[in-house]
């Protein structure tokens, strides 16, 4: 690896809670299993530490029980926090009710991950050679957007864009603002839609495309189908691995991660995507949002269907 992923989105803890079906409103069920594990942010970047990138977390983390599981964990997968701790308030927290079908609903309560300062921010250096990331999350969080739009100007190395599931909630000039600075642009078919407007997935994509830089690639991630990849007018299918789901939540964060990861080993786009796909394929076979492989396990998978 040449570079890091700089990561400056937002950790959080996930309280899973898996439930027969979701309540009527004013209703009551009783879980069938709890479990409070670090999400968010986290998830793409135990993906890409896992598949042998250097990670260092440039987002905001507080004080209290959650901050310290959201740290611990970041130390366990090699993690490097560069910021302090803010010493008056706890990490926040997302409850995620999935359903017998694997249907998800979440519920988020933001702390201090969303409390990012212009001028804590601005004290994170990035080389030619990194990668940042940037969450969609973190351009609805009005402290992290504006620590972002002053500090991505300055910033020398690639970019690469989750927009999240709330992108549509993205004020219109802050799109405009972030797009032309972004040189991978990776989302699902959902989240295309509602950037370029259309209803279909390819066209979609080759729109984007146009939003973004003339070297900038679109990675409109297919579920098992794999993903599309659209760079300079021109799209092409990686293909997937199908397997049968267990649980599909943080596949899309596991396809980010790798996908960076193998981008910052050199590795050309389309193999970089090849290997996000069976990265998330893998992901989708455990519980759980940090699902994403170890490096060895990735290419054992892969080696068998060579």
């Amino acid at each position: 690896m040449t570079g890091r992923l700089v990561h400056t989105g937002q950790v959080v803890l996930d309280l899973v809670m898996r439930v027969p079906s979701l309540p009527p409103t004013g209703g009551d069920v009783l879980a069938e299993s709890t479990e409070l594990l670090p999400g968010g942010g986290f998830n793409v970047m135990a993906a890409a530490a896992r598949s042998g990138a250097e990670v260092v977390y440039a987002g905001a983390h507080g004080t209290g029980r959650f901050a310290d599981q959201a740290r611990e964990a970041l130390r366990a997968e090699g993690i490097e926090a560069a910021q302090p701790q803010q010493p008056d308030s706890d990490n926040g927290i997302c409850v995620a009710l999935v359903e017998l079908g694997g249907e998800r609903t979440f519920v988020t309560g933001v702390g201090a991950e969303g409390r990012l300062l212009p001028e804590q921010l601005a004290q994170v250096r990035t080389e030619a050679a990194d990668i940042v990331y940037l969450s969609g999350y973190s351009l609805l969080h009005p402290s992290n957007r504006e620590a972002l739009l002053a500090w991505l100007p300055g910033v020398r190395s690639r970019v690469l864009l989750d927009p999240c599931p709330l992108v549509a909630d993205i004020p219109a000039d802050v799109l405009d603002a972030v797009l032309p600075r972004v040189d991978v642009l990776s989302c699902n078919a959902e989240e295309a839609r509602v950037l370029a407007g259309g209803p279909d997935s390819e066209g979609a994509a080759g729109k984007l495309a146009g939003r973004l830089g003339g070297s900038a690639a679109v990675v409109l991630r297919d579920g098992p189908s794999g993903c599309l990849l659209t760079v300079g007018g021109a799209t092409q299918r990686i293909p997937g691995f199908p397997v049968t789901p267990v649980d599909t939540n943080g596949a899309g964060d596991t396809h980010c991660g790798v996908l960076a990861a193998m981008l910052l080993e050199g590795a050309d786009l389309p193999t970089a995507a090849l290997r996000a796909n069976a990265a998330a394929a893998l992901s989708v076979q455990h519980r759980g949002p940090a699902t994403s492989p170890q490096r060895g396990e990735l290419d054992e998978f892969l080696t068998g269907r060579a």
